[in-house]
């Protein structure tokens, strides 16, 4: 098999050209998937220890897994935990989670029993730019197709529980308002899992149906909902935090939750399915856990804690993946997701590439559906070693929190080996255990057995984890501790909203929560123009909103979307099916 990378998943088309495709017969990532042997999804539970009893079957490839096997394995020995991050992606996305799925088979390669927990796509993007979320090459996810597409029925869960809420709103106001919610001060919005620009703003009630007021349309996956699956840790929490979700404020200035509309129990009601992950396997047949998947530039980014619950109980290593780079997913998944588990991480992989860091040294501009720039795919040596500055950023982040990084150079056809020495070079001065190039997307398995010594390597020394903040200091104080340690800004300054709410916040006891930064994954400060390792700049704090039941605030850096647009020509225009079904197209 041919170190070259495909047209395809996590490469939007630029991972190599069709010609060098032609060139070495490369298949595509959904002839692999199609062409892969797979197994009855209960043979693998069965290798796992998972018993039959505990599945609840989609077919014969999928099932999700009954939240009652925690009591049988609740005794079982801890797996060692891997996060696997990246540098600043280009829009086309670094192959973080290829990387995740073929480390994982890697592990089991070399003898180790190892799991992958990753998170479910969101439709947006799989009909958008990026495509689907499985991986690629031979380092996927199978059913490819049912994995990128429908799955087990979770997002569409979450977007009719939260548009239920949304309806319970209007429906309050309309009977009379009794609870008296300030109609010009309702934070919830309604959701559907496309990207469809023209839904961001929109106006409810006309024709005298209701309150007339100006709304909008989220994507399903930045709902608060999805965040909540991703963090509940069993039934009793999910009704919890379903339950004190805030949705509006009253005229007098106090918070109306889920539960004062009598919504709560509905909505766990509606969730309860959704909350058992979802057991799948990749290529070789390696376990795959699949469970939630809410944006790391919006929420936290992350899979569901439930899901790696279980999985560090039934193998010896699990490898999970946080969205974006380790300014986003990473931090969150160590100050939001593992406060809430208690799960400590024993190492971090950061993904990176030649190109994504020859750009960041300014060698050139990566646009989404047009063909890469040769100078970031011909050896640039001296680009190459400024953009490092980005990489050694995103390794140091790692280290602030005490966790040991090996670097994980995802290979593309074109990258030297002096260009892999450069980054090797430079990661081991920034603290990491070692930079080591991966192919597996052409091999499998077998293209990651290096990164998977060095993984191991970096798991057996002492685990030295820490938080970056307490909860009980002022939010001003968690705000400006990651904008200056893990963006790198000089300071932060607060528009008049920004202000008003942290105050009124800090009156409703919402101080002691954990802070999810919503800010551009392109950039490690808020301006996506700005590449490498920007500093002396000042980070712009706009707006910062309260996820009372997910159990965060979130603060606004400059302009986010939370309804992303479809691009000029939408990867959908080339999927379809043949007479007999057979999806075709899909990436």
């Amino acid at each position: 098999m041919p170190n070259v990378q495909p047209m395809g998943q996590n490469c939007d088309g630029t991972c190599a050209s069709k010609a060098a495709q032609a060139k070495y017969s490369v298949p595509s990532d959904i002839e692999i998937a199609q062409s892969a042997k797979i197994r009855p999804i209960t043979d693998v539970a069965r290798e796992w220890g998972i018993k039959d009893k505990y599945l609840e079957m989609y077919g014969p490839y999928k099932a999700k897994i009954s939240l009652d096997i925690m009591e049988d394995i609740k005794n079982k020995p801890m797996a060692k935990y891997i996060d696997v991050t990246a540098i600043t992606p280009t829009p086309l996305g670094e192959g973080k989670t290829v990387t995740t799925i073929g480390l994982t088979q890697a592990l089991n390669k070399v003898g180790k029993r190892a799991i992958v927990c990753i998170r479910q796509p969101s439709l947006g993007p799989v009909f958008g730019i990026k495509g689907g979320a499985a991986g690629g090459g031979y380092s996927q996810v199978l059913p490819m197709e049912d994995f990128n597409l429908h799955l087990t029925g979770d997002v569409h869960a979450i977007s009719i529980t939260h548009n239920l809420l949304a309806a319970f709103v209007d429906n309050h106001l309309f009977h009379g308002n009794e609870l008296d919610i300030d109609p010009d001060n309702i934070f919830w919005r309604r959701v559907v899992d496309v990207s469809d620009r023209a839904l961001r703003n929109i106006i409810t009630g006309l024709n005298g149906e209701g309150t007339v007021r100006e709304t909008g349309f989220d994507i399903s996956v930045a709902s608060e909902i999805m965040a909540i699956l991703a963090l509940a840790t069993d039934l009793k929490d999910l009704r919890k935090r379903l339950g004190r979700i805030v949705v509006a404020m009253t005229k007098s200035g106090k918070p109306v939750t889920a539960d004062d509309l009598k919504c709560g129990g509905s909505m766990t009601m509606l969730m309860k399915d959704a909350l058992k992950p979802n057991l799948m396997q990749t290529v070789e047949g390696t376990a795959c856990f699949v469970h939630a998947g809410p944006f790391a530039n919006i929420a936290h980014g992350n899979n569901s804690i439930i899901e790696d619950m279980m999985a560090v109980r039934l193998g010896e290593y699990v490898v999970t993946e946080s969205g974006f780079g380790a300014d986003l997913g990473a931090e969150k998944f160590l100050n939001i997701k593992c406060r809430a588990s208690g799960l400590k991480p024993d190492c971090a992989v950061v993904v990176a590439t030649v190109r994504a860091l020859k750009m960041h040294g300014g060698a050139g501009k990566v646009v989404a559906g047009k063909p890469l720039p040769a100078e970031l795919i011909a050896e640039n040596l001296p680009a190459l070693e400024k953009g490092c500055a980005n990489l050694q950023k995103h390794i140091e982040n790692m280290k602030l929190h005490g966790i040991p990084v090996v670097v994980a150079v995802n290979r593309f056809t074109n990258d030297t080996e002096k260009e892999i020495e450069l980054i090797r070079k430079f990661a081991k001065q920034a603290g990491a255990e070692d930079a080591v190039p991966s192919e597996v997307w052409a091999y499998g398995g077998d293209g990651g057995k290096d990164l998977a010594q060095a993984v191991i390597k970096a798991c057996e020394k002492p685990s030295q984890f820490k938080f970056l903040y307490e909860l009980d200091w002022p939010i001003k104080k968690k705000i400006e501790t990651i904008a200056t340690s893990i963006y790198g800004a000089k300071d932060v300054r607060y528009d008049a909203l920004a202000n008003r709410k942290i105050k009124l916040y800090t009156e409703l006891g919402y101080d002691k929560l954990p802070i999810c930064m919503a800010k551009t994954h392109l950039s490690l400060s808020h301006d996506p123009e700005l590449k490498g390792r920007p500093t002396g700049f000042t980070l712009p704090i706009r707006d910062v909103r309260a996820s009372v039941g997910a159990g965060f605030l979130y603060p606004l850096c400059g302009e986010m979307r939370t309804m992303p647009g479809l691009p000029s020509v939408p990867a959908g225009t080339h999927y379809d099916l043949d007479e007999n079904g057979k999806i075709l197209g899909l990436f």
